[in-house]
């Protein structure tokens, strides 16, 4: 026996139209084709199913970190290479420092080089990710401080994320007020001169406005070759 459906299918497919206007699918979405309404509407984002399958997580410097697809090998491959050729230059390490919001804020920078002699340009190269960039900005101005070969753990401090870097760290305010700090070989303060986009990272130019260096302090600079700290007397 044959049932006529007619007025059932008819009451879905309008329900379907109905949810569909008022649960429409998410525009930050990416949606199978093909998938119907219903399971539609509660697909997770692109974002959540990445956290999912996972990430690569690649360190080119300290506190510095990319993340790569779990999945794309050939990228993991392509961004080791880098990190393995570029890591045998070797790099001194410094901290870049600002006082913004009325908080001192500071961060672990290999990029860093001198620019101009006339007028004195300096150069720092934060990557897009870091979180106390921002806030660099925002001051106007900042310090970027020398470490010295005994100032590892220093690095290392200001290289993390979510803690109170300066709580057990000694400095003055420069002359721009950005901090100062304690023990370190030299320092440049800067203003921000000019900012530009490079790939992951900006390309920060400071117009340096006083800098130095400690006669009497320690002279051995901490320096970051092939992924491990060194010193000139390794």
């Amino acid at each position: 026996m044959r049932v006529d459906t007619t007025g059932y299918d008819e009451a879905v497919q309008a329900n379907v139209e109905q949810d569909a206007t008022i649960h429409p699918p998410r525009g930050d979405h990416e949606i199978p084709e093909g998938m119907k309404q219903d399971a539609a509407n509660s697909w997770p984002p692109k974002e959540l199913i990445d956290s999912f399958l996972g990430t690569f997580d690649f360190q080119l410097r300290p506190g510095e970190s990319a993340e790569l697809g779990a999945d794309d090998e050939e990228a993991q491959a392509a961004a080791r290479q880098f990190r393995d050729v570029l890591g045998r230059f070797c790099s001194g390490v410094t901290v870049v420092t600002a006082h913004s919001g009325g908080e001192p804020v500071g961060m672990t920078c290999q990029s860093f080089s001198s620019v101009s002699l006339f007028p004195p340009l300096v150069t720092f190269i934060p990557a897009k990710t870091s979180r106390a960039w921002p806030a660099i900005q925002r001051s106007g101005s900042f310090c970027v401080n020398f470490l010295a070969a005994e100032q590892t753990e220093l690095s290392n401090t200001m290289a993390k994320r979510g803690i109170d870097k300066f709580a057990d760290v000694d400095w003055s305010p420069s002359s721009t007020g950005s901090p100062l700090l304690d023990g370190v070989i030299g320092y440049v303060d800067c203003t921000i001169h000019a900012v530009h986009p490079a790939g992951d990272h900006y390309i920060v130019v400071g117009k340096v406005v006083d800098l130095g260096f400690t006669e009497d302090g320690p002279a051995d600079p901490l320096l970051f070759y092939q992924g491990q700290y060194r010193t000139t007397r390794d």
